[in-house]
């Protein structure tokens, strides 16, 4: 099965390549499935409506089996980039699983919620372990991802969690 850990950040300073990272570290242990960092900054994502779809985002999303949303939290919600990202594909999304890692000062917890509700509507089954890592005590200087060790098992179970989902949508594609 394939992965995409999806950075929803595009902000200047943005520290979610290295929860990112930390994730893809973790899925290691995941034997016999891929897990890749898609970047939506790279695909240079028009608003929707303002221009041309990008093809290789759709072919992108398309061709993964299901999704890790690294989403943080800004003013009680998830970004617009990501939203954007999300809304910038349809059918691509359909029948699939996603596990939502947030940080913010709260853990992200409102942004993780609010993306689980737009991912419902695009046909995406949202796993029940949210690993939420907190600005003020899994950051140094609120700009270094430095998790506690006991911090790993939560990442853990949600990949079991979303690895048997993803299985089981599978069957209906």
């Amino acid at each position: 099965m394939k992965f995409g850990i999806i950075l929803g950040s595009t902000r200047e300073g943005r520290v979610s390549p290295q929860v990112g990272e930390y994730v893809k570290n973790l899925a290691a242990t995941q034997e016999g499935h891929e897990f890749e960092i898609i970047d939506i900054l790279d695909y240079n994502l028009p608003f929707l409506g303002t221009g041309t779809p990008n093809q290789a985002w759709n072919e992108k999303i398309d061709s993964l089996d299901g999704y890790i949303f690294i989403t943080q939290e800004y003013n009680h919600g998830m970004s617009g980039a990501l939203k954007n990202a999300i809304d910038s594909a349809r059918e691509e999304w359909f029948n699939k699983a996603a596990g939502i890692v947030s940080y913010g000062s709260g853990g992200g917890i409102r942004a993780a919620e609010q993306l689980r509700l737009v991912l419902a509507e695009q046909k995406v089954a949202g796993v029940r372990t949210n690993p939420a890592f907190n600005l003020f005590t899994d950051f140094e200087n609120f700009s270094e991802f430095k998790p506690g060790e006991h911090m790993a098992q939560g990442v853990l179970d949600m990949f079991e969690e979303l690895i048997t989902w993803a299985k089981a949508l599978k069957t209906i594609r």
